[in-house]
């Protein structure tokens, strides 16, 4: 571990410098009292194992590109003010007015708060398919394989 002060690699520590406790270099701590010596714990090496498995395709929700069209039609379809529809959801109405306009991207919860409402469809289920793990032809999946299969 390093010093706090200085920097250097070395034993550490436990020293109290005006007021504050730091992890400091033999050399460091001679400028305040040593409150006791730093034994640096051993490493655990943590590791998990993501296995992507090729049969299983992962399912994702996303909502449709042109969600801000679907709402306003159908709102407007059900001949409702901004205002009037803001409060059946729960919402502000500055939050109608940027969905309507695009501005603002709906949260899965709120597209389906919507859908109920309007009865409507905003959200897609979409399958992605599995990553293959050895697309680099490595042992793992890197940021660049990553980069490459996109």
């Amino acid at each position: 571990m390093l010093c706090d002060m200085c920097g250097s690699e070395d034993q550490l520590f436990r020293t109290s410098i005006e007021g504050t406790e730091l992890s400091v270099c033999e050399n460091c701590s001679k400028f305040g009292k040593v409150v006791h010596k730093f034994v640096e714990p051993k490493p655990e090496v943590i590791r998990q194992e993501t296995t992507i498995s090729s049969e299983e395709p992962e399912i994702i929700e996303l909502v449709t590109p042109n969600y801000s069209t679907i709402i306003k039609s159908k709102r407007e379809k059900l001949d409702l003010k901004q205002k009037d529809f803001a409060q059946m959801l729960s919402e502000k109405e500055s939050v109608i007015h940027k969905l309507e306009s695009g501005q603002m991207h709906p949260s899965i919860k709120l597209a389906r708060k919507l859908e109920r409402l309007l009865r409507i469809t905003l959200v897609e289920e979409v399958e992605e398919k599995p990553v293959n793990k050895n697309a680099g032809g490595g042992e793992e999946l890197t940021i660049g394989d990553m980069i490459k299969l996109k």
